[in-house]
């Protein structure tokens, strides 16, 4: 499946395969399609997660992955797409309703933004929070103690 996807978009897509998991780094112009692809006709009917990863010293910062998963295959995929800073993506949510809430987790961690979310806003931090705690060059303990000191007005036990 993935060699044929790489006979049809050619470098648009890179096939793996890592101890017997196959997957595929996808340029961020196929996302959509691929994804698409994936869920109607390879029948990978389940979006198990969708996370990030951050690399502060690349110049496409992120890697964005999707882990799908085919009940009547009994198979697993992940899809992986590097995005810079500020770059959006397209919503998985019309494709997978799960998207919906991993979407939204991986906005509050790391500051990704999904273009045409029914509803991006944080989901595990208060709307207030600065940051996005996920990224590597994110000071934790700076943000804990403003936080806590602004909203709760005591000195924080970090």
């Amino acid at each position: 499946m993935v060699a044929r996807f790489k006979r049809e978009y050619g470098s648009g897509i890179e096939p793996l395969t890592y101890l017997g998991q196959n997957y595929m780094v996808v340029d961020r112009s196929l996302i959509p399609e691929i994804l698409q692809i994936l869920r109607n006709e390879e029948k990978f009917d389940y979006c198990v997660d969708i996370t990030a990863v951050h690399y502060p010293k690349r110049e496409k910062q992120f890697d964005v992955l999707w882990v799908l998963y085919s009940f009547s295959r009994n198979e697993r995929i992940r899809v992986t797409t590097r995005t810079a800073d500020g770059e959006s993506l397209p919503s998985s949510v019309p494709i997978w309703a799960t998207a919906n809430w991993l979407e939204r987790e991986v906005f509050d961690m790391f500051g990704i933004k999904f273009d045409g979310h029914p509803d991006l806003k944080r989901i595990l931090l208060p709307d207030g929070w600065k940051g996005y705690p996920l990224r590597k060059d994110y000071g934790i303990l700076q943000q804990d103690n403003e936080w806590v000191q602004i909203n709760l007005g005591i000195e924080s036990g970090q």
